[in-house]
């Protein structure tokens, strides 16, 4: 990345981003009706379906992927999508949507420390100080009316800060797995994304199937008022974002990358005041302050 130019990769990272924040307003309404291992496997399939039609469309034919990269993949998104976000729905359940979300703002640090450590990435002293920022803007954000641990109904803490610390390495070991795959290779973050995703699935619809409840929990599916919103939430959310996540991991820093992505709740606040939702100035200030963690990072 030239200096002062915001990269193809970050630019990527960013807008999946938004593109998350979208889906996650459209997700609260979906999760009215499916459950969360559901949604993440039906959205997951729709996406799929998207993504082998683009390729069609595109060139017709696999392309000769090397055996390590698409080991790397199937493997990323097995950990990352599969267990990753099955874990952090269990963190969700324990502590609460906003404590899990803070929870996941550790997925970007050990991102990083995970690649010092197997890809001998390196990053300069201004790049941690960016990601300290940015996830200090997106923490302080997060936890702004966070309620004290332990209340609510069904809470438990201890678990869900196990939970949570689980799905944040799953995040950081797939998008460590992710950057082996696509750095200084020839993949397309399309294929990319189809291998990373299909794993993922595979493993949701087995932990799905081994909880022996038979067609129950699909019956959310039958009402044909969430098909539009479904499609809609998988083309957006899952589609686009994983496809431009992939973007990422293939031209930004893994640490530079996944603090990036990691920025969605910020990109929530302008949407939740278009809804009519008041927007605090402890908001505002911790968006301007991941907002000069991200210009560290893109200006770098």
């Amino acid at each position: 990345m030239d200096n002062g130019y915001l990269g193809q990769g970050e630019t990527a990272a960013l807008t999946a981003a938004a593109l998350w924040a979208i889906a996650t307003v459209l997700f609260g309404r979906l999760g009215k009706t499916l459950s969360p291992l559901v949604l993440n496997l039906v959205k997951g399939g729709i996406a799929i379906a998207f993504i082998s039609l683009t390729l069609v469309l595109r060139s017709g034919t696999a392309p000769q992927l090397p055996g390590a990269s698409v080991l790397w993949l199937v493997l990323s998104g097995a950990i990352g999508i599969g267990l990753g976000d099955t874990a952090y729905f269990s963190a969700v359940n324990h502590l609460g949507p906003r404590r899990a979300l803070l929870m996941e703002c550790l997925a970007p640090p050990l991102s990083a420390v995970l690649a010092l450590v197997f890809l001998k990435e390196t990053l300069s002293a201004i790049a941690w100080v960016g990601i300290f920022l940015t996830l200090l803007g997106v923490s302080w954000v997060i936890s702004e009316g966070v309620p004290a641990a332990g209340a609510g109904v069904g809470l438990s803490p201890r678990r869900g800060i196990v939970w949570g610390a689980l799905a944040a390495l799953g995040q950081a070991s797939g998008a460590v797995m992710s950057r082996a795959a696509l750095a200084n290779t020839a993949v397309d973050p399309l294929w990319s994304s189809l291998l990373r995703l299909g794993a993922g699935v595979g493993v949701l619809l087995f932990l799905l199937l081994g909880r022996g409840q038979g067609r129950a929990p699909f019956q959310g599916l039958r009402s044909p008022q969430i098909w539009p919103v479904l499609i809609l939430t998988a083309f957006l959310g899952t589609y686009l974002a994983i496809w431009l996540q992939q973007v990422a991991f293939k031209y930004a820093s893994t640490g530079i990358a996944q603090s990036l992505t990691a920025t969605s709740p910020l990109f929530v606040l302008p949407i939740a005041a278009l809804l009519g939702e008041r927007v605090t100035g402890r908001a505002v200030l911790g968006v301007l302050v991941a907002l000069a963690g991200i210009w560290l990072l893109v200006s770098n």
